[in-house]
Parts: C-alpha cells; structure tokens; sequence
C-alpha cells in the first residue's frame, strides 16, 4: 500500500506539473506528524508525504502518506502503522500570504501490534478523512502549512485517528 500511494503521489505531480506548467497548480509536501499512541498514551513525530493539485485558487484535490513507525510499548510489545489519504480540498485565502483550508475525503489505515511472546494483531480500515489547516506563502512557489488531521475511525492500539502536523509544501 505504501508504494501505491507514493506511485499516486508521484503521478499526481507529474501530471499535473505537465498540465500546469506556467500556472503553478500542482504541488509535492513534507511535514512532520504527530499522534497520541492509544497503547503508551504518549505522542511520537512521524513523517508525512503529499501532494496535490489545484484547480483554481479555492479547490482542488491532494493525496497523502503518513508513517507511524515502530514504537516500543514496553512489556506488551510493538506498534506501528500509516494512513493514507484522497481529499478534495477548499481553501479560503484570508491575504495575499495566509489562506485556511478544509479537507474531505476517504482514508485507508493500518495498525499492527506484536506482542512479547510473538503474537500479532492487525487493525485497518477505510472510513473518512477530514483535516483543517492553515497556510503561509512565503514565495510563489513555496508555503508553510499546519494542520489537523482525522485518519477514520478510533484506533485500538497504535498510532490516533488524531493527526497534527506541519511541514512546508513546493508548487510547480
């Protein structure tokens, strides 16, 4: 699956980078991620990928990765997973600079847990994604955005359906 959405990803921005040349519409992203992992109740940084395309300067549509790595939790074993996400998404520009968004789309998760003697148990889904954030343009090209993020359903084990983030984003 995590091929699969970065081959996504990638087309994405190919495509639209050739469809969009001298308009500037498409566009790749890095953010760092954070969730609460429901097994330790503590937050763990993760990294996430996307990208999208823009219509015009209100909607448009992205697609994303984020990682949960492994993380110990102790005496009852391991955790980790990713969510994947297709949104549509509509942007209100507040200036020239600042704009604030909203996200709606379908996510794909996945959970794992390895206990200490060897057992595992798998939790995923495909439900709804929703996120808001806000983005600063510090060039024509380049913007810092912060969001948050919801991947479905409440998860048993692992990484929150509960996402922030934060990264920075670079049109074509």
């Amino acid at each position: 699956m995590k091929k699969l959405m970065i081959a996504l990803i990638a087309t994405a921005a190919v495509a639209g980078a050739a469809q969009a040349q001298d308009t500037g519409k498409a566009y790749v992203g890095a953010a760092a991620a954070t969730s609460k992992n429901a097994t330790l109740d503590s937050n763990k940084a993760d990294g996430k990928l996307f990208g999208g395309y823009k219509f015009n300067e209100q909607l448009g549509v992205e697609a994303g990765w984020t990682n949960h790595h492994k993380t110990d939790v102790g005496p009852r074993g391991s955790t980790e997973g990713y969510g994947t996400y297709v949104a549509a998404k509509y942007t209100v520009p507040v200036n020239e600079q600042v704009g604030v968004y909203g996200k709606a789309g379908v996510s794909h998760n996945e959970r794992k847990m390895t206990n200490n003697i060897g057992q595992r148990f798998k939790n995923d889904d495909t439900s709804g994604y929703g996120a808001l954030g806000v983005e600063y343009k510090l060039n024509q090209n380049t913007a810092l955005v912060a969001e948050y993020e919801r991947y479905g359903k409440t998860k048993d084990f692992g990484a929150s359906a509960n996402v922030w983030s934060a990264g920075v984003k670079y049109g074509f």
